[in-house]
């Protein structure tokens, strides 16, 4: 299928191949007819399936078909969990609706409101919105959603993993009876489904690619060694290997920090996004990746989320994730629209159980390269197997020393000269 046969119209199908796109992806077949015929959508699709253009390109065709008079107002809502993602968003939306007069913005926390202000009062018919910010706003009398057409709720299950599930429900409640509804998450756990069950209205279920089976097209390789060795290995790793945008990840924002400064100290050019960083530098940083200015992003797993590079040649899990669906994610960065795509991770002693998790969800057994300057110490194997030490009163018993007796203190206290009360009135 071609996007010329999805009943678009000319400028956006216009837009579309100036974007050098021709065939659209599994998720955007599905999903384009029936947001474009007005009806609720409940999609499953992870981050790299197209997703956005999914939802984006229909909403500028029907808000596009339909005229407007006087000030612009809201009349379709994106809510987004993060704000890198909410960027992701808003480029979509200028890539695809570069002819059309269609105005959208995009609000997120963390920066100053000023100039999000200035935009919403010129009047837009798009937003693009991350939970915090629009309450914020809406409370200062800024935003009105009374004339919205489309709410569009992407990345629930990331929603609810950041607690924003609450602030989800005060928006729902400020919406219009009457409206269209586009739900997008990675999994649909039962809590997303009794979620998407507030929302939508007989929606239409489309789903691609099982969370498991989007590591079966990526190159994975796996590295046993102990943890303090790991910044030597992502070292000669890097050295070896010719990517020129490669990122890594780490379970915490402190490792996060750690790794980047060590690249930086050994000549790697490197930075870290994670949510203690303002936004600006976030920002900063994810543009200098985009462009190449810097080699290597070091990211956490909720910063990550919206990175949208082209072209990405490499994934490393400096850490393993505790939980198996986060893994399939991460490497799912790499490999996409086509492209080859590498993933290493490095598993020290504590992080087994979750590689045992993550083959079990992927159903394959993941490459050890044997190979390598840093394999996992017998010692530190035997140091961590080791049973239990007993309780402190049955240990060395028998090695304990008994105390020291009246005479045998006197005897010490004369050796050394000194007269000692022992608590006996003939004894000095």
């Amino acid at each position: 299928m071609l996007f010329t046969e999805l009943n678009l119209i000319q400028p956006i199908l216009r837009a579309i191949e100036e974007e050098g796109y021709t065939t659209p992806t599994p998720i955007q077949q599905q999903a384009i007819p029936h947001v474009l015929k007005g009806t609720d959508v409940l999609g499953c699709a992870q981050t790299g399936t197209g997703k956005t253009a999914a939802f984006s390109i229909p909403i500028l065709q029907q808000l596009a078909n339909k005229e407007f008079h006087g000030k612009r107002k809201i009349r379709s809502l994106i809510l987004t969990p993060t704000r890198e993602l909410a960027i992701q968003i808003g480029e979509s939306l200028a890539a695809y609706g570069r002819h059309l007069k269609i105005k959208h913005t995009v609000i997120f926390g963390g920066v100053n409101q000023n100039p999000q202000v200035n935009s919403l009062q010129a009047g837009v018919d798009i937003l693009v919105a991350t939970p915090g910010r629009l309450l914020d706003l809406m409370t200062q009398g800024y935003i009105s959603l009374s004339d919205l057409e489309i709410f569009v709720l992407d990345e629930a299950d990331r929603m609810l993993d950041m607690g924003f599930i609450h602030d989800v429900h005060k928006v729902i409640r400020a919406l219009p009876e009457e409206r269209q509804n586009l739900f997008f998450s990675a999994t649909m756990a039962p809590e997303i489904l009794k979620l998407a069950g507030t929302i939508l209205q007989d929606p239409i279920r489309v789903e691609v690619t099982p969370v498991s089976s989007t590591a079966e097209i990526i190159g994975q390789t796996l590295y046993f060694l102990d943890k303090h060795n790991k910044p030597n290995l992502l070292f000669d790793v890097l050295k070896e290997q010719t990517a020129q945008s490669v990122l890594v990840f780490t379970r915490t924002k402190h490792g996060a920090d750690r790794v980047a400064k060590y690249l930086t100290k050994n000549g790697v050019k490197s930075d870290a996004i994670h949510g203690n960083k303002s936004q600006n530098h976030r920002q900063r940083a994810l543009n200098n990746f985009k462009d190449k200015t810097i080699r290597v992003l070091v990211a956490t797993d909720i910063a990550a989320r919206g990175i949208d590079v082209e072209e990405m040649e490499l994934v490393i899990n400096y850490e393993l994730p505790n939980i198996p669906e986060t893994y399939v994610h991460r490497i799912g960065r790499t490999g996409r629209a086509g492209n080859s795509g590498n993933a290493i991770s490095f598993c020290d002693f504590e992080e087994k159980a979750y590689l045992k998790d993550i083959e079990k969800l992927i159903h394959q057994e993941i490459e050890v390269i044997d190979n390598h300057p840093y394999p996992m110490e017998v010692f530190e194997i035997i140091k961590k197997e080791r049973p239990a030490r007993p309780p402190r009163n049955d240990r060395n018993a028998s090695q304990k020393k008994p105390k020291p007796t009246v005479d045998q203190k006197v005897g010490a206290a004369k050796k050394k000269g000194k007269k000692t009360w022992f608590g006996k009135k003939d004894r000095y």
